[in-house]
């Protein structure tokens, strides 16, 4: 099986070769779908010297959000399994085996990373974004009935076939909760499996705030009790 790994950019100059690097150097067959979003740095100019090694999309001349780059992303994906990479360096691409393991086996047909299976990543997580996590990922269960450890988690692994019946909408950050919402309510369970953490501070980039973590609260409830016809495709 081929796996696309699609990664979401905005101004990520300081990480995105390094990212791009790690990803190529995991010994799997793989394709690279960069999507730059708008970045007003030296990062389109960085992603023009990896053309020969990645597929890289200019999504437009303003930033527009991290779901609308997923979603093009997705289009372009020509693989049988598709996972989601940041640009930064928090979560580390070596992990891909243990990742997609699930599927390739047959286990699963989604498979989330999490970075707090068994407790790991709570000393990494300053404990506002932990328990924002924690609220979000308890909501999602009581919602939806699931059993997940890391509902916002950014590692998001999915057979191709289940993208393609989600009729995806989101725009920015709410891409999290939107994925894990319709791939509930299509009936498939999320596997976890633990990764390694390593977040970087607010002032190195972290973008998520308060109001992402209200959207994300409005969008899990409209998914849970919406028609399926907004659902699938």
């Amino acid at each position: 099986m081929k796996l696309s790994v699609v990664i979401p950019v905005y101004n990520e100059e300081l990480t995105i070769k390094e990212i791009i690097d790690r990803v190529l150097a995991v010994p799997i067959d793989k394709e690279m779908i960069v999507v730059d979003d708008g970045s007003t740095d030296r990062t389109p100019e960085i992603l023009k010297s990896t053309k020969d090694k990645v597929t890289v999309v200019y999504n437009s001349l303003i930033n527009i959000g991290k779901g609308a780059a997923i979603r093009i992303g997705f289009e372009q994906v020509k693989g049988d399994i598709i996972i989601i990479q940041d640009a930064d360096l928090e979560l580390d691409p070596s992990e891909y085996p243990r990742i997609i393991e699930p599927i390739i086996e047959g286990r699963a047909d989604v498979v989330y990373g999490s970075r707090f299976f068994g407790g790991r990543g709570m000393r990494e997580t300053n404990l506002t974004n932990y328990l924002a996590n924690k609220l979000l990922t308890h909501l999602t269960n009581i919602l939806y009935g699931s059993h997940l450890t890391d509902m916002e988690t950014a590692y998001k692994c999915f057979r191709l076939d289940v993208i393609k019946k989600m009729r995806l909408k989101s725009i920015g950050f709410e891409i999290e909760p939107e994925l894990t919402a319709k791939a509930l309510r299509l009936g498939y369970k999320i596997y976890e499996v633990p990764i390694s953490y390593h977040p970087r501070r607010i002032s190195e980039g972290k973008k998520i705030g308060f109001m992402d973590g209200i959207k994300a609260i409005y969008f899990l409830f409209k998914y849970r009790f919406c028609k399926m016809k907004e659902i699938k495709r």
